[in-house]
């Protein structure tokens, strides 16, 4: 590739003056996706993508082979009410998952309860949640259109599939709690716009208490929120027997809640006693009243790594709370289960994940649950009336996603549910590695690699580094045929996820931000001292915060990369609170109207420090027009400041996407955009995608 002529973007003379610095914005102009200027810019974009991209070498061969690995579908663990059960599952032929039921006491039959497809034939409508009711007899759940993520919550009738509530609308990240019976559930709706400010209409949500049939405007009841943050996100749970009502709050994405619980038993669901469980208090909390009568704490409150406490319901307070699992040392808690004779506790160690097994009485160690590798275990389900059996989700780098079984009276586990598909996955070989940052922490990274492959290739390195989320081994049509084309493939566990637990979060957010990019630096530096790539070999890659992340990446060490894939990022970090969800995130990072935070946000914000002169790397921006989460104008704006300031002929792209947004997208979408960024890295690498075999899977290892 070389430079391509660039669409004018005129350059205006538009500045801030803020806490006494000015501060420029030359490009602000793109932040109107609506003005005819943006248009004919994003227009002249999209062929100077096509004329670049789509004439690659490799590109066939890609597609099939994506399509093929992706051939191998997805199943979801089941939910259980009796001997009904719940479960998705996506089959090669199918762009989204399916959501099933099989009926109690008939011949296995399954039948599909919500179908993407059947929706929506375009592909773009996505299924955004689930939740049976407590008897089976009654589902919610919510849908989006057009990658909006502004979810519709429906209520059907499991037995005939005939819609019986609905649609609720603002009910975006709203969790819905059954009360006994069906004819009722708590749920979180945001205001109308009518009723708050401009520019606030993605915030002010309430707890509901809504009857089925009813009309959510006029009769829901209103049960908790008002006055409170604008920012609030709630969560609502009620416990199997319908007596304890649940209600949490955090203030944004911030890594702490308010917590309450209410004895329905003792009030009405209409007006709940809540009694403060934690408040004010800068700690994780949830709690689970379980089948047993006994309240289970999962916090991690003077437990960066969390720990399982015990309590009574009716006397929740901090002082009650009596360790049942108690922090370890090294592995980070993350998720239990009650059977009849043993808890269970999930695990991540490292960023692997494993199962114990222990007394439900005293939490004492008595074992653990056989695994088929090292990978990544999903949410350990049990049967609400409880039962010796739980079901729970594994996959790794060669591993298609599959339900397994443990059996408490054998202590045996089995395969459950496998991925539909039949796929010859390639062979590779991953490894961990520790490394060491700018500051000395010891940090590490999953290497994917051929066997048997040695000297510098073409590499990926993809990092996210924030909002206590992890990286974790997955099957990935993507790693897998990088790596089989004869590529590295490299994910680092930055801080700022929660590889580690809270602290290593915290390390990595607000004032320490810094650290996830010395982090991914280092790890850049670190594949290619141990021979596994070179800089003009390496790609970074990283989507939403991992967007910021490699745009941090590329201004701060343009050197050090060769290509860059930045997908739906934050990149003007002094405006970002203005837009989307922006307002959520400023515990994470810190806000623009404080002086002092301010200066945090600065001092790496990657559209503020692109300098003329400097040869940037290629860079392909990937933006989805309907994204709510992160405006795309982020990508628009740092992509005009690159193309106007690069001295290298080295190209940057833009690559903007309509109906689809931050998240979920149909296979064929996900397939498009997989070879357009993998075609993209491997002509600035090197990588020649054209042929390539495929020798049988290798278990992971280390």
């Amino acid at each position: 590739m070389s430079r391509p002529p660039y669409p004018p973007a005129p350059r205006q003379d538009t500045s801030d003056v803020l806490h006494g610095h000015r501060v420029t914005d030359p490009y602000r102009w793109l932040e109107d996706r609506q003005a005819d200027d943006t248009e004919k810019w994003l227009a002249a974009q999209d062929r100077l993508f096509h004329e670049t991209v789509d004439a690659l070498p490799g590109r066939d061969r890609l597609r099939a082979r994506l399509g093929e690995l992706l051939g191998a579908g997805s199943v979801g663990s089941p939910v259980w009410r009796g001997d009904r059960r719940f479960f998705t599952r996506r089959t090669a032929e199918q762009e989204h998952p399916v959501l099933y039921t099989v009926d109690p006491d008939g011949d296995g039959t399954e039948r599909a309860l919500v179908d993407p497809m059947a929706i929506d034939p375009d592909g773009t409508t996505t299924l955004d949640g689930w939740q049976p009711d407590r008897e089976g007899r009654r589902l919610a759940y919510k849908v989006s259109h057009g990658g909006d993520e502004e979810s519709l919550l429906y209520v059907i009738d499991v037995a005939t599939g005939k819609r019986v509530d609905g649609p609720i609308d603002r009910v975006r990240e709203s969790s819905v709690a059954w009360l006994p019976g069906g004819e009722a559930f708590f749920y979180v709706r945001r205001l109308p716009v009518s009723a708050v400010p401009e520019g606030e209409e993605q915030h002010h949500r309430r707890v509901y208490l809504h009857q089925v049939g009813a009309a959510p405007d006029s009769e829901d009841v209103l049960i908790f929120g008002a006055g409170r943050d604008k920012t609030n996100y709630y969560g609502v749970g009620v416990s199997r027997d319908g007596r304890w009502l649940t209600i949490s709050s955090s203030q944004g994405t911030a890594p702490r809640n308010d917590l309450w619980i209410a004895d329905l038993s003792a009030s009405s669901p209409e007006r709940p006693e809540l009694r403060a469980v934690q408040e004010g208090v800068d700690a994780e909390t949830g709690l689970h009243v379980g089948r047993d009568g006994r309240a289970y704490v999962f916090t991690d409150r003077d437990a960066p790594r969390s720990r399982l406490c015990v309590t009574d319901p009716a006397d929740p307070g901090y002082e009650t709370w009596r360790d049942l699992i108690p922090e370890d040392p090294e592995a980070v808690l993350t998720d239990f289960a009650l059977l009849d004779d043993v808890l269970l506790a999930g695990w991540t160690r490292h960023a692997i994940s494993e199962i114990t097994v222990h007394d439900p009485a005293t939490g004492e160690r008595l074992g653990t649950v056989p695994t088929p590798g090292l990978g990544t275990i999903g949410g350990i389900i049990e049967r609400p009336e409880g039962g010796h059996e739980a079901w729970f989700g594994y996959t790794d780098h060669t591993t298609p996603s599959a339900v397994l079984r443990y059996d408490s009276r054998t202590g045996e586990t089995t395969p459950w549910a496998a991925a539909p598909g039949t796929v010859e996955v390639p062979r590779i070989d991953t490894r961990q590695v520790v490394y060491t940052s700018a500051d000395g922490t010891e940090v590490r990274m999953l290497v994917a690699s051929r066997p048997g492959d040695s000297g510098p290739r073409p590499a990926i390195l993809y990092g996210y580094g924030g909002f206590n989320i992890p990286l974790t081994p997955a099957y990935s049509a993507s790693i897998l045929t990088w790596v089989e084309a004869g590529g590295v493939y490299a994910i680092a566990n930055l801080r700022g996820g929660s590889e580690e637990g809270e602290e290593w979060h915290r390390a990595g957010m607000r004032e320490r931000k810094q650290n996830v990019f010395d982090d991914f630096h280092a790890a850049a530096e670190k594949l290619i001292a141990d021979g596994l790539t070179a800089a003009d070999r390496l790609t970074i890659s990283g989507g939403s915060n991992g967007g910021l992340l490699v745009g941090a990446a590329l201004t701060q060490r343009p050197g050090l990369y060769r290509a860059v894939i930045c997908s739906a990022p934050l990149l003007d970090m002094v405006r970002y609170e203005r837009f989307g969800l922006g307002q959520t995130w400023n515990d994470e990072y810190g806000t623009a109207g404080d002086p002092a935070e301010f200066e945090w946000l600065l001092s790496y914000s990657p559209y503020h420090h692109v300098r003329e002169g400097i040869a940037y790397p290629a860079t392909l921006f990937t933006l989805f027009d309907s994204d709510t989460r992160v405006d795309p104008l982020h990508a628009r704006k740092m992509c005009a400041a690159l193309q106007h300031a690069t001295a290298s002929d080295r190209p940057i792209l833009l690559r903007n996407e309509a109906e689809v947004g931050h998240a979920a997208r149909s296979v064929s979408r996900s397939v498009d955009l997989m070879v357009d960024t993998l075609s993209f890295s491997a002509a600035q690498t090197g990588l020649d995608l054209r042929s390539a075999s495929h020798p049988a899977a290798a278990p992971f290892d280390t």
